[in-house]
Protein backbone atom coordinates (compact mmCIF):
# COMPACT_ATOMS: atom_id res chain seq x y z
CA UNK A 1 0.00 0.00 0.00
CA UNK A 2 1.84 3.43 -1.08
CA UNK A 3 1.10 6.23 1.36
CA UNK A 4 1.47 9.82 0.31
CA UNK A 5 2.74 12.86 2.78
CA UNK A 6 0.17 15.15 3.50
CA UNK A 7 0.07 18.28 5.25
CA UNK A 8 -1.39 18.39 9.24
CA UNK A 9 -0.35 14.79 9.89
CA UNK A 10 -2.03 11.51 9.58
CA UNK A 11 -5.64 12.64 10.96
CA UNK A 12 -5.64 15.66 8.51
CA UNK A 13 -4.65 12.65 5.49
CA UNK A 14 -7.00 10.51 6.76
CA UNK A 15 -9.65 13.36 6.47
CA UNK A 16 -8.60 14.35 3.17
CA UNK A 17 -9.05 10.70 1.94
CA UNK A 18 -12.74 10.04 3.66
CA UNK A 19 -13.10 13.36 1.93
CA UNK A 20 -12.02 12.43 -0.94
CA UNK A 21 -13.94 8.87 -1.14
CA UNK A 22 -17.67 10.26 -0.31
CA UNK A 23 -17.00 12.59 -3.80
CA UNK A 24 -15.81 9.83 -5.36
CA UNK A 25 -18.93 7.68 -4.66
CA UNK A 26 -21.21 10.47 -5.11
CA UNK A 27 -19.67 10.61 -8.55
CA UNK A 28 -20.30 7.29 -9.16
CA UNK A 29 -24.07 7.77 -7.40
CA UNK A 30 -24.90 9.49 -9.81
CA UNK A 31 -27.60 7.61 -12.60
CA UNK A 32 -28.98 6.24 -9.12
CA UNK A 33 -29.67 10.00 -7.76
CA UNK A 34 -31.04 10.99 -11.35
CA UNK A 35 -33.47 8.04 -10.80
CA UNK A 36 -34.44 9.27 -7.30
CA UNK A 37 -34.66 12.79 -8.68
CA UNK A 38 -37.25 11.76 -11.60
CA UNK A 39 -39.24 10.00 -9.23
CA UNK A 40 -39.47 13.10 -6.66
CA UNK A 41 -40.37 15.03 -9.76
CA UNK A 42 -42.85 12.47 -11.05
CA UNK A 43 -44.39 12.64 -7.29
CA UNK A 44 -45.31 16.34 -6.98
CA UNK A 45 -45.37 17.78 -10.64
CA UNK A 46 -48.66 17.30 -12.01
CA UNK A 47 -47.39 15.32 -15.61
CA UNK A 48 -49.15 15.82 -19.05
CA UNK A 49 -48.32 11.91 -19.33
CA UNK A 50 -48.86 9.00 -16.98
CA UNK A 51 -46.01 8.48 -14.56
CA UNK A 52 -44.43 5.66 -15.61
CA UNK A 53 -44.21 6.87 -19.00
CA UNK A 54 -42.47 10.18 -17.74
CA UNK A 55 -39.82 8.32 -15.36
CA UNK A 56 -38.91 6.15 -18.85
CA UNK A 57 -38.35 9.31 -20.35
CA UNK A 58 -35.83 10.82 -17.78
CA UNK A 59 -33.78 7.88 -17.74
CA UNK A 60 -33.47 7.95 -21.65
CA UNK A 61 -32.41 11.36 -21.02
CA UNK A 62 -30.13 11.10 -18.15
CA UNK A 63 -28.47 8.18 -20.19
CA UNK A 64 -27.78 10.23 -23.07
CA UNK A 65 -26.80 12.99 -21.16
CA UNK A 66 -23.94 10.99 -19.04
CA UNK A 67 -22.85 9.51 -22.13
CA UNK A 68 -22.14 13.41 -24.27
CA UNK A 69 -21.11 14.54 -20.94
CA UNK A 70 -18.35 11.60 -20.32
CA UNK A 71 -19.64 11.06 -17.33
CA UNK A 72 -19.84 7.45 -18.52
CA UNK A 73 -17.98 5.75 -21.21
CA UNK A 74 -19.48 3.67 -24.20
CA UNK A 75 -18.61 0.93 -22.92
CA UNK A 76 -20.16 1.42 -19.62
CA UNK A 77 -23.89 2.44 -21.27
CA UNK A 78 -23.56 -1.01 -23.42
CA UNK A 79 -23.37 -2.88 -19.69
CA UNK A 80 -25.59 -0.79 -18.54
CA UNK A 81 -28.40 -1.48 -21.50
CA UNK A 82 -27.32 -5.37 -20.38
CA UNK A 83 -28.55 -5.03 -16.77
CA UNK A 84 -31.46 -3.15 -18.07
CA UNK A 85 -32.59 -6.52 -19.66
CA UNK A 86 -31.66 -8.22 -16.70
CA UNK A 87 -33.56 -6.55 -14.43
CA UNK A 88 -36.62 -6.31 -17.13
CA UNK A 89 -36.88 -10.66 -17.05
CA UNK A 90 -36.90 -10.14 -13.08
CA UNK A 91 -39.68 -7.77 -13.02
CA UNK A 92 -41.76 -9.20 -15.42
CA UNK A 93 -41.49 -13.09 -13.49
CA UNK A 94 -41.96 -11.01 -9.92
CA UNK A 95 -44.42 -9.06 -10.92
CA UNK A 96 -46.45 -12.33 -12.15
CA UNK A 97 -45.99 -14.24 -9.24
CA UNK A 98 -47.41 -10.68 -7.30
CA UNK A 99 -43.85 -10.05 -5.30
CA UNK A 100 -44.73 -6.59 -5.79
CA UNK A 101 -46.99 -4.84 -8.77
CA UNK A 102 -46.78 -1.42 -10.56
CA UNK A 103 -50.33 -0.33 -9.94
CA UNK A 104 -50.38 2.76 -12.28
CA UNK A 105 -51.33 3.41 -15.92
CA UNK A 106 -48.80 3.46 -18.62
CA UNK A 107 -48.43 3.13 -22.74
CA UNK A 108 -45.34 1.76 -21.89
CA UNK A 109 -46.25 -1.06 -19.64
CA UNK A 110 -45.23 -4.59 -20.96
CA UNK A 111 -46.96 -7.40 -19.06
CA UNK A 112 -47.66 -5.18 -15.88
CA UNK A 113 -44.46 -3.82 -16.16
CA UNK A 114 -42.93 -0.57 -16.76
CA UNK A 115 -40.42 -0.52 -19.26
CA UNK A 116 -38.22 2.42 -16.73
CA UNK A 117 -37.97 0.08 -14.09
CA UNK A 118 -34.94 -1.39 -15.71
CA UNK A 119 -33.08 0.90 -15.27
CA UNK A 120 -33.52 0.69 -11.20
CA UNK A 121 -30.95 -2.52 -11.43
CA UNK A 122 -29.22 -0.65 -14.31
CA UNK A 123 -28.57 1.48 -11.85
CA UNK A 124 -26.97 -0.74 -9.50
CA UNK A 125 -24.09 -1.63 -12.95
CA UNK A 126 -24.13 2.09 -13.57
CA UNK A 127 -22.65 2.05 -9.66
CA UNK A 128 -20.21 -0.74 -10.20
CA UNK A 129 -18.61 0.35 -13.68
CA UNK A 130 -17.90 3.68 -12.38
CA UNK A 131 -16.46 2.69 -9.24
CA UNK A 132 -14.52 -0.06 -11.48
CA UNK A 133 -13.02 3.27 -13.39
CA UNK A 134 -12.93 5.60 -10.65
CA UNK A 135 -11.85 3.80 -7.53
CA UNK A 136 -9.38 1.53 -9.73
CA UNK A 137 -10.18 -1.39 -8.34
CA UNK A 138 -8.09 -4.46 -8.17
CA UNK A 139 -8.69 -7.70 -6.66
CA UNK A 140 -6.19 -10.81 -4.59
CA UNK A 141 -7.62 -14.09 -4.22
CA UNK A 142 -10.80 -13.58 -6.64
CA UNK A 143 -12.56 -17.13 -7.27
CA UNK A 144 -13.13 -16.20 -11.05
CA UNK A 145 -14.22 -19.33 -12.32
CA UNK A 146 -16.47 -20.81 -9.30
CA UNK A 147 -17.63 -16.91 -8.64
CA UNK A 148 -18.91 -17.25 -12.59
CA UNK A 149 -20.63 -20.19 -11.49
CA UNK A 150 -21.81 -18.88 -8.38
CA UNK A 151 -23.52 -15.53 -10.31
CA UNK A 152 -25.45 -18.22 -12.59
CA UNK A 153 -27.21 -19.93 -9.74
CA UNK A 154 -27.76 -17.17 -8.26
CA UNK A 155 -29.51 -14.95 -10.82
CA UNK A 156 -31.54 -18.53 -11.30
CA UNK A 157 -32.53 -18.70 -7.44
CA UNK A 158 -34.15 -15.58 -8.16
CA UNK A 159 -36.52 -17.50 -10.32
CA UNK A 160 -37.18 -20.16 -8.60
CA UNK A 161 -38.03 -19.48 -5.25
CA UNK A 162 -41.69 -19.19 -6.36
CA UNK A 163 -42.05 -22.79 -6.56
CA UNK A 164 -38.81 -24.44 -4.99
CA UNK A 165 -37.59 -23.53 -1.57
CA UNK A 166 -35.26 -20.51 -1.40
CA UNK A 167 -31.70 -21.30 -1.67
CA UNK A 168 -30.02 -17.62 -1.50
CA UNK A 169 -28.65 -18.64 2.40
CA UNK A 170 -27.35 -21.47 1.21
CA UNK A 171 -25.44 -20.30 -2.36
CA UNK A 172 -24.31 -16.81 0.18
CA UNK A 173 -23.02 -18.96 2.44
CA UNK A 174 -20.94 -20.73 0.34
CA UNK A 175 -19.81 -17.67 -2.07
CA UNK A 176 -18.89 -15.83 1.23
CA UNK A 177 -16.83 -19.03 2.00
CA UNK A 178 -15.36 -18.96 -1.57
CA UNK A 179 -14.38 -15.04 -1.37
CA UNK A 180 -13.32 -15.35 2.35
CA UNK A 181 -9.53 -14.13 1.65
CA UNK A 182 -10.60 -11.97 -1.13
CA UNK A 183 -9.95 -8.29 -0.65
CA UNK A 184 -10.67 -5.24 -3.11
CA UNK A 185 -7.75 -2.95 -4.07
CA UNK A 186 -8.49 1.08 -4.35
CA UNK A 187 -7.17 4.46 -4.54
CA UNK A 188 -7.87 7.46 -2.89
CA UNK A 189 -5.61 9.93 -4.90
CA UNK A 190 -2.04 8.56 -4.26
CA UNK A 191 -2.96 5.83 -1.36
CA UNK A 192 -4.24 2.57 -1.94
CA UNK A 193 -6.23 0.83 0.59
CA UNK A 194 -7.42 -2.54 0.88
CA UNK A 195 -10.51 -4.17 2.26
CA UNK A 196 -12.81 -7.73 2.02
CA UNK A 197 -14.54 -8.11 -1.04
CA UNK A 198 -17.68 -9.76 1.33
CA UNK A 199 -17.92 -6.85 3.75
CA UNK A 200 -18.14 -4.31 0.51
CA UNK A 201 -21.20 -6.22 -0.87
CA UNK A 202 -23.21 -6.04 2.46
CA UNK A 203 -22.82 -2.49 2.68
CA UNK A 204 -23.90 -2.12 -1.12
CA UNK A 205 -26.50 -3.90 -0.30
CA UNK A 206 -27.28 -2.34 2.81
CA UNK A 207 -27.40 1.78 1.36
CA UNK A 208 -29.65 -0.18 -1.97
CA UNK A 209 -32.34 -0.77 0.59
CA UNK A 210 -32.14 2.48 1.94
CA UNK A 211 -33.20 3.46 -1.13
CA UNK A 212 -35.41 1.17 -1.81
CA UNK A 213 -37.17 2.53 0.78
CA UNK A 214 -36.91 6.04 -0.74
CA UNK A 215 -38.02 4.94 -4.35
CA UNK A 216 -41.08 2.58 -2.22
CA UNK A 217 -42.09 5.67 -0.63
CA UNK A 218 -42.05 7.49 -4.03
CA UNK A 219 -44.03 5.01 -5.58
CA UNK A 220 -41.26 3.76 -7.86
CA UNK A 221 -43.30 -0.09 -7.22
CA UNK A 222 -45.03 -1.03 -4.22
CA UNK A 223 -44.83 -4.19 -2.36
CA UNK A 224 -48.11 -6.26 -1.05
CA UNK A 225 -48.08 -4.64 2.14
CA UNK A 226 -47.65 -1.29 0.76
CA UNK A 227 -50.80 -0.78 -1.19
CA UNK A 228 -52.68 1.00 1.23
CA UNK A 229 -50.19 2.98 3.83
CA UNK A 230 -47.01 2.87 3.25
CA UNK A 231 -44.42 1.06 5.29
CA UNK A 232 -40.58 0.82 5.14
CA UNK A 233 -39.22 -2.52 3.18
CA UNK A 234 -38.57 -5.34 5.41
CA UNK A 235 -34.77 -5.78 6.41
CA UNK A 236 -34.61 -9.21 5.03
CA UNK A 237 -34.55 -7.49 1.67
CA UNK A 238 -30.68 -6.48 2.20
CA UNK A 239 -29.72 -10.20 1.51
CA UNK A 240 -31.74 -9.71 -1.88
CA UNK A 241 -29.88 -6.92 -2.76
CA UNK A 242 -26.65 -7.84 -1.38
CA UNK A 243 -26.65 -10.86 -3.62
CA UNK A 244 -27.79 -8.74 -6.62
CA UNK A 245 -24.91 -6.81 -6.31
CA UNK A 246 -22.67 -10.26 -6.44
CA UNK A 247 -24.25 -11.15 -9.16
CA UNK A 248 -23.84 -7.80 -11.07
CA UNK A 249 -20.24 -7.21 -10.12
CA UNK A 250 -19.12 -11.20 -11.24
CA UNK A 251 -20.64 -10.58 -14.52
CA UNK A 252 -18.99 -6.77 -14.60
CA UNK A 253 -15.56 -8.71 -13.72
CA UNK A 254 -15.98 -11.39 -16.49
CA UNK A 255 -17.17 -9.04 -19.06
CA UNK A 256 -13.73 -6.83 -17.99
CA UNK A 257 -11.98 -10.17 -18.22
CA UNK A 258 -12.65 -10.87 -21.58
CA UNK A 259 -12.01 -8.13 -22.94
CA UNK A 260 -8.30 -8.24 -21.69
CA UNK A 261 -7.97 -11.71 -23.08
CA UNK A 262 -9.29 -10.03 -26.38
CA UNK A 263 -6.63 -7.45 -26.18
CA UNK A 264 -9.64 -5.08 -26.35
CA UNK A 265 -8.67 -1.67 -24.26
CA UNK A 266 -10.63 -0.60 -20.97
CA UNK A 267 -12.25 2.78 -20.29
CA UNK A 268 -14.63 2.60 -23.57
CA UNK A 269 -12.19 4.00 -26.09
CA UNK A 270 -12.54 0.41 -28.10
CA UNK A 271 -16.66 1.80 -28.64
CA UNK A 272 -15.91 5.30 -28.96
CA UNK A 273 -13.11 5.09 -32.00
CA UNK A 274 -15.60 3.53 -33.46
CA UNK A 275 -18.76 5.95 -32.52
CA UNK A 276 -16.86 8.89 -33.20
CA UNK A 277 -17.48 9.89 -29.56
CA UNK A 278 -14.93 11.89 -27.36
CA UNK A 279 -13.30 9.82 -24.74
CA UNK A 280 -13.35 9.94 -21.19
CA UNK A 281 -12.08 13.19 -19.68
CA UNK A 282 -9.36 12.25 -17.82
CA UNK A 283 -9.45 14.93 -15.69
CA UNK A 284 -12.82 14.03 -14.26
CA UNK A 285 -12.63 10.53 -13.62
CA UNK A 286 -9.69 7.99 -12.85
CA UNK A 287 -8.03 5.59 -14.80
CA UNK A 288 -9.53 2.43 -15.52
CA UNK A 289 -8.24 -0.92 -14.55
CA UNK A 290 -8.13 -4.34 -16.37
Amino acid sequence: MSVAAHDGGGLRSLLHDLLLFARIEAQCCVFAVAIFGGLALSKLLALPIPRYDFLLIWCLCVQALMLLTRIETADEALVICLFHVFGLALELFKTHHGSWAYPEFAYTKFWGVPLYSGFMYAAVASYLVQAFRRLDLHFSEYPSDVANLFAILLYVNFFTNAWMPDQRWGLATALVALMWKTRVDFRLGDRRYSMPLVVSFALIGFFIWLAENIATFFGAWRYPNQRDVWHSVHYAKISSWALLVILSFVLIARLKGLKASLGVPDGGSYLLSRLHLPKPDASRSEPPST
